[in-house]
Formats: structure tokens, sequence, C-alpha cells
């Protein structure tokens, strides 16, 4: 089984804990979109850059958003 390696991975989450995290605010959901938009600049469809997982973090963080905050994408209708 392979170890992790806890202490390598706080100092290296010190440095995207900004850019990677649970949006809950229409501000930090703006953020991350931000940041995914230009990851995939960046990346692109290049499935084997460095990256691409964390775009795939990042969609998952969006999707979870816009599932409980917006209710028009998630296909709900809202009460009339």
């Amino acid at each position: 089984m392979q170890s992790f390696d806890i202490e390598r991975a706080a100092r290296a989450w010190e440095h995207v804990s900004g850019s990677v995290f649970v949006p809950h605010t229409e501000e930090e959901y703006e953020r991350i979109v931000a940041f995914l938009d230009e990851l995939i600049d960046e990346v692109g469809e290049d499935e084997s850059h460095p990256l691409a997982s964390l775009m795939e973090i990042l969609g998952v963080l969006i999707e979870h958003y816009e599932t409980e905050h917006v209710p028009e994408l998630s296909g709900e209708q809202s009460p009339a």
C-alpha cells in the first residue's frame, strides 16, 4: 500500500487552498469558475496534462454548487 505524505500534502495545500475549495457563495462560485476557465485555456483537451484531474475536480465542485444554488440549471422549476 502506498504511503501518503501528509506533511508534503499540507505544504502543497497552502499554495492551492485559495483556488480549490467548496464554493458557498456566488462570489466564491465565480472565483472557482474563473480558475477553471484559466485551466481550460492552459490544458485544453489534453487528458495527460498534469492539471487535467484538477479540472475535473473543479468541475465537480462547480456542479455541486449549481445543483444547490441555481435551480434552473438543475432542471427544477421555481414556484409560480
